[in-house]
């Protein structure tokens, strides 16, 4: 069995590790040789995105394929890549997977949001993942690719977490009145992807996050309590000097829900909050 990514990052690796050992094996599109050079040394064939004979060849026989590169300007750069490369291959894989955001949803005042609910992006970012995501199910439905989006929240894991904040001193208990958000580990976003690549659905979507939305200044308490550190004291959102981007961030909040991806792919969070995750990440040394 043959898992291709187009954007090897962060949330790739965690599915190749979970992978592996059932048999797979996992290749990736570069930019570069040197990337190829450093994706080879952790057992991932690599192909150069400009080399459309070498990316046909592979999706020739590829059963999961995976897009998680973020859209620009013009659309999601795996387009132009992978719909030619899958034409020329004749060969379909039996599932398609593409990683867009829950910023779809736009702002909620703290209110729900599940698949079926109103996409009103409010970031230039967002709106380009709800063009990207139109996109790929489009190709799916002209092509007769099984695809299925997977709409994500913020994700966290070792390296990527509150602990790794707190201990580089770059924690900040910022507090906006009634803001909260989602999040996922990495490992419950792999077992997700897992599910779904076990039950193809062709136009599905999901979302995949843990089961309490809450706000940051909960979790970077919390993660401080794990550590035996001093909890950071609170900064309200206005004097907090924040980036655009990080204002973008705290002018949404929304509740995610996750029972669509539990009910259609069995899946359910080994790290339902924050708490699990944060613990086992410090358990197993991160």
């Amino acid at each position: 069995m043959r898992l291709f990514v187009f954007g090897y990052g962060y949330a790739a690796r965690a599915l190749a590790r979970r992978l592996r050992p059932k048999g797979w094996e996992v290749h990736a599109t570069v930019r570069s040789p040197q990337d190829a050079a450093a994706l080879a040394a952790e057992g991932v064939t690599a192909h150069l995105a400009t080399d459309q004979d070498a990316v046909a060849e592979a999706l020739t026989t590829t059963q999961a394929l995976l897009v998680t590169a973020p859209p620009g300007a013009d659309g999601c750069p795996g387009l132009p890549v992978l719909v030619p490369a899958l034409a020329r291959s004749g060969a379909f894989p039996d599932w398609t997977g593409y990683l867009s955001t829950t910023g779809v949803y736009g702002d909620r005042r703290g209110g729900w949001v599940t698949e079926a609910s109103r996409l009103s992006a409010q970031s230039l970012e967002g709106a380009r993942r709800v063009a990207a995501e139109r996109d790929w199910l489009e190709v799916g439905r002209g092509m007769g690719l099984t695809v299925t989006v997977f709409r994500l929240p913020g994700i966290y894991g070792p390296g990527r977490s509150a602990l790794d904040r707190l201990r580089a001193g770059e924690a900040r208990r910022i507090v906006a009145p009634g803001q909260v958000f989602s999040r996922i580990h990495v490992d419950d976003l792999a077992a997700g992807l897992d599910a779904s690549i076990a039950r193809p659905r062709a136009g599905g979507v999901y979302n995949l996050c843990d089961d309490e939305p809450a706000p940051n200044a909960d979790v970077i308490a919390y993660a401080a309590g794990l550590l035996g550190l001093p909890v950071p004291p609170e900064i309200p959102i206005a004097e907090a000097s924040l980036s655009p981007q990080a204002m973008r961030f705290y002018a949404e909040s929304k509740r995610v829900s996750n029972a669509r991806a539990k009910a259609e792919l069995g899946w359910r969070p080994a790290y339902p909050t924050y708490r699990e995750g944060l613990a086992a990440i410090l358990a197993s040394g991160g």
